[in-house]
């Protein structure tokens, strides 16, 4: 699990017509929520409109010149294995980037307009200072479902190997489409590879959820998953409850999905426990 490194500040406060936007009529087939209505809720999770922003630096983590505008970020989480000599990030500061994630998409999802993420992956993560993660890039986002509905009928868009297997079916889309992207996070968080693979025998390139799929149906065999840049600095039963939480969120059908505010709390329990109940870890033998 590693990261690029970029300084973002605000040059530009941002206009009027940004802090008055609110989501596109319900009408149209692009509907978006705007970056500036989300910053204007008030969540340290979610990024401010990035378009105000500028490129400062791309090599250090500190910015390579004083700033008067707002840091909002200076790394972005990646999984790139090919960064070889760089220091992994520790275990607890994995799960303390899985908490903000699992927050800022929980902050979405009590939205009143049930607000759907649809594109979270590592690239979309911006970590600051301190390793606190924020969600940015706004454009695929859009509103839920309303009333008895159970999803909204959409084109298809976002990342392979995030997207929920339902969504990229049918076009169906829910917050449960967000909690399985959640949940291949989660993988890349505990494993350290990319979402996507290396080319599988055949010629198509293998998902992370393939490749972890015979391991995590034991709570023993799951830590074979886990990354060996660790050297094992990790609780295992620690370990052992985040990926029986991965399962659930990757859940085939989406009704069996956790939702997200109970995905942010069994995770918040997990950053601060040291004793983690066997009943969460059991849940991995479940499916």
């Amino acid at each position: 699990m590693f990261f690029s490194v970029f300084h973002l500040e605000r040059t530009t406060p941002p206009s009027k017509a940004q802090k008055d936007s609110t989501l596109s009529s319900r009408q149209t087939h692009s509907e978006n929520w705007s970056k500036a209505y989300l910053s204007s809720k008030v969540d340290t999770s979610i990024s401010n409109n990035l378009k105000a922003f500028r490129w400062i630096d791309e090599n250090t983590f500190a910015p390579s010149k004083p700033g008067t505008g707002i840091v909002v970020a200076i790394k972005k989480l990646k999984t790139e294995s090919s960064q070889e000599g760089v220091q992994p990030i520790p275990w607890t500061t994995r799960m303390h980037i899985a908490v903000d994630v699992a927050r800022g998409l929980s902050f979405l999802h009590n939205l009143d307009a049930n607000i759907i993420y649809r594109d979270l992956k590592a690239s979309n993560i911006l970590l600051d200072s301190d390793f606190s993660a924020k969600l940015s890039d706004f454009g695929l986002a859009r509103a839920g479902p309303t009333g008895d509905n159970t999803h909204v009928s959409t084109r298809v868009v976002g990342t392979r190997g995030y997207a929920a297997p339902e969504y990229v079916a049918t076009g169906h889309l829910s917050s449960k489409s967000d909690i399985y992207s959640f949940g291949v996070v989660l993988l890349e968080l505990l494993s350290g590879k990319r979402a996507m693979g290396d080319e599988a025998p055949g010629g198509a390139e293998e998902t992370l959820v393939d490749w972890a799929k015979p391991f995590l149906g034991d709570c023993r065999r799951v830590l074979r998953i886990m990354d060996t840049r660790l050297g094992g600095q990790y609780p295992k039963k620690q370990a052992q409850a985040a990926a029986a939480l991965a399962v659930q969120c990757l859940h085939i059908d989406p009704k069996n999905r956790p939702a997200m505010i109970d995905v942010l709390s069994t995770m918040e329990q997990l950053r601060t426990s040291k004793d983690v109940p066997n009943r969460a870890i059991a849940s991995a033998n479940s499916r």
